[in-house]
Formats: structure tokens, sequence, C-alpha cells
């Protein structure tokens, strides 16, 4: 038994030196995987399952890089022997076979077998499992700083509702409360929990139910609420001691109200309305107008983005498809829908893919599409009318309309219409004319659209073939100058050798800028299919002869212009008021202007401001004075109502101006500001100018003369 003591020793320090480097190891990628997954999850917004896959890459890699399991007897013994000088570096006589080893190294054998099992272990394999304890304990709190960061975040840049409800200014609550609570109900729609606050300042939203719960200090007589200064609600007590009143009330306006408990009125308390927007729709893909020309595909993809406040319910396509020409023309509406499920989520991307052949369009008819969307509070919104047309080569073929809109020389079109022609033909025969001939045809299509491409070119300008970015220094007109001396001081001769003012391209004035950039695209097109052309690919080529062709026909006349492209819709027209000859409702236009409203109500404000200017001394209001600032106190109630938050605290400011004793300056620079937005800036009238503009000039020229007399 004591011969395989020291073994079975060293086999139990292998095994709890492979455990601790174990505990170790879980311990470091565990506290890796904290501050990883907490930014993962936190500010990267991953899912919380991410954690256990960092947990496992973090200790495989680190398991990868110190593999423990690997740790043989033959190190644990030369640990032993640097460890331990009594064993005499002779360790490894433990693992080796006592009936082989020599007379001198079984005496050696035996002396260690009795020293080892006194031995302490070593508290070199524990020292570390300290260590990665105080790591995990520092990546605890470092993680949980970072769960923080976004709560802190959204309190810094969003701040809170309680917080969005604290007023500016603070509140003065009536002596007689003894205490009160608001209980804010928001609507179904905004899918919010109730709120309460201790504050008389409410912001809350459209359609939202209010509860006040007032406690008074002693039996009051009557407790009121005044709405907007014109609707009163008397409260009835919950009990005979009339100390607990409640009050309910919707509120669908902003504004401002006041708490009156036995005819003392509070201060004006404000109400601020958060408006439920629509919807918001941004379509992305297509352009808003696409046509779609020979060789392409008859197919498109609409792409969206939809954002709400609080939840989408539902949106689709309205599309409206347009065939025929002229008197003709017939519409077809259709209702498409999305394949998604809303579920009231606020921002949705859709996706939807037309093809215009299953839709039953045909060269030369028309789509127009708008999407319309609903969100959860029933308020709907639509988009801008987008346009999607398939070129009819049919009628860019045909000569009519040619001689309407833009004269620019009818035959010019025929040519291009003949080159689609004669290259339609040369695709026909290709198969039965010999490679030479074919060659030789597809290029001297290419040399006709050239020239054709610098006719068209002297619209814009370009007299010669190199004129985008050509050299003019070999024009005779130019050349013949050379010889000539230059005169001193003759600017005009000097200029005209350097310059070539008639053929600058960007200087041509033949048409308008947008009809310039048209016929900068037709020789765009031209040019790609020249280059086909003479390039022997005829087939590549025919796109861009048609859609040359299209923009030509396009500055030519515009023939399609129908209400169905426009957003509005009009009302419906009824047929039995249609052709009746009834007239007697039919009455000339009345235009009533009330100018002597408005004017009043700008005096007695400017009025005001005077008057308030005149008390910045400190002196006390007269009695008229008093009674005009009533006077002007309604237009600010009016004002307070409509926007609380702009005139709310003017309209405290000026009723504590007309009731105190003693004025004070700041309540009159509150109010004076608020008055002023009210005024706005009038328009400018028109002066008559009793002198001539150059007076003063000639002022001034009549004086020098009279100094130059004496």
């Amino acid at each position: 038994m004591q011969k395989t003591e020291g073994l079975n020793w060293l086999h139990n320090l292998r095994t709890k030196w492979i455990m601790y480097r174990l505990l170790h190891i879980i311990a470091i990628s565990l506290a890796i995987t904290l501050v990883l997954s907490a930014i993962a999850v936190n500010i990267l917004n991953f899912s919380i399952w991410s954690a256990a896959l960092i947990f496992l890459l973090i200790g495989t890699v680190i398991l990868l890089l110190n593999p423990v399991w690997k740790k043989s007897d033959d190190d644990i013994a030369r640990f032993v022997n640097y460890k331990y000088p009594e064993v005499e570096e002779s360790a490894e006589l433990l693992l080796l076979d006592a009936k082989e080893l020599p007379m001198l190294q079984k005496f050696q054998r035996d002396k260690i077998e009795a020293i080892i099992p006194c031995l302490e272990n070593p508290k070199e394999i524990q020292g570390k499992i300290y260590i990665s304890g105080l790591i995990l304990f520092i990546a605890l709190f470092i993680s949980y700083g970072i769960s923080k960061i976004p709560a802190i975040k959204h309190n810094k840049n969003q701040p809170t509702e309680a917080q969005n409800l604290i007023p500016a200014i603070k509140e003065n609550i009536l002596p007689e409360i003894a205490d009160f609570n608001l209980t804010i109900l928001p609507p179904a729609y905004t899918q919010k929990a109730s709120r309460k606050q201790k504050i008389f300042s409410i912001k809350l939203e459209d359609g939202a139910k209010v509860n006040w719960q007032i406690e008074t200090n002693v039996a009051a007589k009557k407790l009121s609420f005044i709405f907007n200064d014109k609707e009163i609600i008397n409260l009835k007590p919950k009990n005979n001691a009339k100390r607990d009143w409640e009050f309910s009330k919707t509120i669908n306006k902003a504004g401002f109200y006041q708490v009156v408990v036995d005819g003392k009125k509070s201060d004006l308390y404000q109400i601020e309305l958060i408006a439920d927007l629509p919807v918001s729709i941004k379509i992305t893909q297509p352009k808003q107008h696409t046509t779609i020309d020979i060789g392409q595909p008859q197919k498109f993809t609409l792409k969206a983005n939809l954002n709400d406040d609080y939840g989408i319910k539902d949106a689709f396509i309205s599309a409206t498809m347009a065939s025929g020409k002229g008197e003709g023309v017939s519409f077809t509406e259709k209702r498409l829908s999305f394949d998604t499920n809303f579920g009231n989520r606020k921002n949705v991307s859709l996706t939807k893919l037309f093809d215009l052949k299953s839709l039953g369009m045909k060269p030369g008819d028309e789509l127009y599409f708008f999407i319309k969307a609903m969100d959860n509070h029933g308020q709907s919104s639509r988009s801008d009318v987008y346009f999607v047309s398939i070129v009819d080569t049919t009628e860019l073929m045909s000569l009519s309309g040619m001689t309407n809109g833009v004269n620019l020389v009818p035959e010019y079109f025929r040519s291009q219409r003949q080159i689609i022609i004669d290259t339609e033909k040369l695709l026909k025969e290709q198969s039965s004319i010999p490679a030479e001939a074919f060659k030789t045809r597809a290029n001297n299509l290419g040399i006709d659209q050239k020239l054709l491409r610098l006719r068209y070119g002297q619209f814009l300008g370009e007299e010669n073939e190199t004129e985008i970015g050509g050299d003019h220094d070999d024009h005779d007109e130019h050349v013949e100058h050379k010889g000539e001396e230059e005169k001193f001081g003759d600017v005009t001769a000097i200029m005209d050798k350097y310059a070539h003012k008639h053929d600058i391209a960007e200087d041509a004035t033949f048409f308008e800028p947008e009809m310039k950039a048209q016929l900068k695209a037709v020789l765009t097109e031209m040019w790609n299919s020249e280059l086909r052309l003479r390039t022997y690919k005829p087939q590549e080529a025919l796109p861009y002869e048609y859609k040359a062709l299209r923009l030509l026909k396009d500055l030519q006349q515009k023939s399609r212009a129908y209400v169905a492209k426009t957003t509005v819709k009009t009302a419906s027209l009824k047929p039995e008021k249609r052709l009746s000859g009834e007239l007697d409702k039919i009455l000339q236009p009345v235009q009533k202007m009330n100018f002597e409203q408005k004017e009043l109500r700008i005096k007695h404000l400017k009025n005001a401001l005077s008057i308030l200017e005149s008390k910045r001394n400190g002196e006390k209001l007269s009695e008229d004075e008093r009674f005009k600032l009533t006077e002007t106190e309604k237009y600010m109630i009016v004002a307070a109502a409509e926007n609380p938050a702009s005139f709310l605290n003017a309209l405290t400011s000026l009723r504590r101006l007309s009731a105190a004793k003693k004025v004070v300056v700041r309540d009159i620079d509150v109010a004076q500001s608020a008055i002023q937005k009210m005024i706005k800036a009038e328009p400018a009238k028109p002066q008559y100018k009793t002198t001539l503009p150059a007076s003063t000039l000639y002022q001034s020229y009549f004086n020098n003369l009279n100094k130059s007399g004496r």
C-alpha cells in the first residue's frame, strides 16, 4: 500500500489542478460574456439568447488556447520537483515500475514514498480561483452599468410622461384644497396604461378621460370647474361632509381651466393635447414617373415604408388603368392588398410586385396608383399618385399629331421612324443574307443615325461632330485673325480673336431649359443607337431607337392629361339635377369681409401695449385703463384657448395686473410679449413719394454749385 501512496498523491494533485483551471476558465468566460452580452442586448438590441452563444464561443477559444486536459503526470512530477526540494528532483520515479528500477533508484523511490504524503497541497493551483472570482465580480458591476445606459439615454433625450407634465412655472394651489389626485385614462387606440399625477396642468392624448379627486380642508359649499372661461361645471360632493369631490371629463380640445372653491378662483391650469398623427407613407421605389420601353420587362416592384405614432391598422393600393386615346379613353379601378399582417405595428415595410400583363395592361396603357393607409384611430392618409406607362410602338411609328406642338421639322421624325423600320427589316433578313452584307447595312444605318444626330445637334448650337468638348481653333474665321495686328485699346477685336460666340451649345436659345434637356436626352439615345449599329448589334440598338422616337414625340405633343392623374377627388354629379333648367338657387356671389372687427381688435391690443408701457414706473392703473385691459383680456382668452402653451402665462399676468394694486414689471413684459404676437406684422401700406428717388443727388449737386460760385 505504501508503495502506491505517492503515485496516488500525484494523481490527485493532477485532478485538482485540472479542476481548478477549468473553474478559472469558466469564470473568465462568464465575465467576458456578461460584458459583451450587456453591450449586445442593451445597446445593439440583440436577443437575450445571444449570451449563450457568446459564452460558448469565448469558452471554446480559451480552452483551445489553454488545453488544461493535456496536463500529464510527468508535468505534475516536474512541478513537484520544482516546488518541493525535499523530493530531491526524484518525483518521476513514482511513475515508473519499481520492479524495473536499479537498486539505488529503488532506495530513492522508497524514500520519496515516505516524504510525499506529508507534503501540503501547493497554493498555486488555488491562487487563480480568487483572481477569476474578482474579475467575475467586477464584470457583474460593468454589465449592470451598461444595462442602465439605454434608460439614461432615453431619460435624457425623451423625457418621461411625468416629466413632460411638469408645468413651466410653479403651480399655486388654493389653500382650501388639502389634497388632490388626477388620473388620466388614455383612449384605447394609444394602447397606453392609465397614469396618475399630482399637478393640475395636464398633457394628455386626444380623447383621453381625466378624473379629478379633490379633498378640501373644510366643508365647501360649492366647488366648480371653469373650462376656457366659458364652460362652467358644478361638482357634487361624494358625502355629506362636503370635503371629498370627484369629477371626470373627456378632453378633446386644448385650452385651460380653473378650480373654484366657494367663489375663490385658482390659477389658470394648462390643457395640452397630444395629437394623433396620420400614417406617414414614403414610397422608395419606383420613381414617380416610370416609362417601360420596348425590350424591358413589363414588371416593377413597389417598396414603401409606413410609420405611425400609435399603430397601423390597414393599407392598400388604389390603382387606376387608362386604356385607349382621345374620347375613347376608359378607366379601370382596382384595389390591391398587401400580403402582410399589420397588427397595429408602428413601422411597416411593404413590398409588392406588379405584373402589368396580369393586370390586363397593353402597350400604350398607363397605370396610376397611390397607397392609402388607416391607423388604429380611424384616420386615413394617402401617398402621392405614381404613374407607370408602357410605350406603344405602334403609336410611336404613326405620324398622327406630328404637325402639332413644337415645330421641330417633321421630316426629322420621319427619318428616325425610317431608321427603326430599316433596323427591323434588317433583323428579319439577317438569316438570309451574307454576314458581310449584314455588317455593311448595319454600319450604313449607323451612319444615317449619326447624320440625324448631328442635324438635331444644330438645335442645341452644335455645328460639327466635335462640338461636345471639341476644339474650334481650326475655324476659318478665327484663323484669318492670326495674321492681323492687334489694335491698341480695341476690346472688341481682342475678344473676337479668342471668342467663339455663335456656336456655343450652352448659349443656344432655341428652346426653354426643360425642352433643351429633353433634346439632349434624345441625342444621348441616338448616340447609343449609333454605337450599337456600327458595332453590328442592331438588336441592341432597337430599344434606343424607340426611346429616341418616344422622346421626340413627347416634344411634339402631350396628348394624355386625364382627371385620373390628379390627386384631388371631385364631388360626384347628381344626375337628377342635370339639364333641369332650374336657376332659382343660383345667386350672384357675395363676398363678405369684416374689416372693422379686425381693426377694432388691433386697436384694443395697441392701446393695451401703450397702457402697459406707461406703467413701468410703478404707477397704478386707473379705472378706465382697467376697463381697456379687460377688453384686451377677451382677445387673449381666445388665444389662450387655442394655444395655451404660448398665451396662458400672459393671460395670468394680464389678470394679475388688472386686479393688483401694485404693478409688477415682469408681468408687464410677459403680457406685452404675448400681445405683440397677437398683433403680428401688419402689411406695409403704399406711401406717396413726394420726391424723386435721385433727389438727394440733385440736392448735393446744387449745393456744390453754390459753393463753387462763392
